[in-house]
């Protein structure tokens, strides 16, 4: 839903339902992985942008999609992370400013 009130998205969405959290049991096969893999093999899927949270479990579930998806010849990317709206840069944790920089665009 937050990517809807974004009206920014106009494709198709797949959700997987959850992450990879191993130490919770919860591996590939416990997420929608599969139908995913078998909708992108169909040849008519040319990106998949992967819209993880910035945490240790969405980070580890969008480096094993990209790992599983590349091969399939499908362009892989990622939602870009950074200092929201209304932020203050000073108080701006090292890791987010250090991604904010990472995806800056030139103006």
């Amino acid at each position: 839903m937050a990517v809807e009130r974004s009206h920014e998205y106009t494709g198709r969405y797949h959700v997987l339902h959850g992450v990879l959290s191993p130490l919770d049991g919860i591996g590939p096969d416990e997420l929608k992985i599969a139908p995913l893999l078998d909708r992108l093999r169909s040849g008519t899927v040319q990106e998949v942008i992967i819209a993880t949270n910035p945490n240790v479990e969405g980070e580890a579930t969008a480096l094993y999609l990209a790992k599983v998806i590349k091969p399939l010849g499908v362009q892989v990317s990622r939602i870009a992370h950074g200092i929201p709206m209304g932020g203050d840069v000073e108080y701006t944790d090292a890791v987010t400013l250090g991604r904010a920089i990472e995806g800056r665009r030139e103006m």
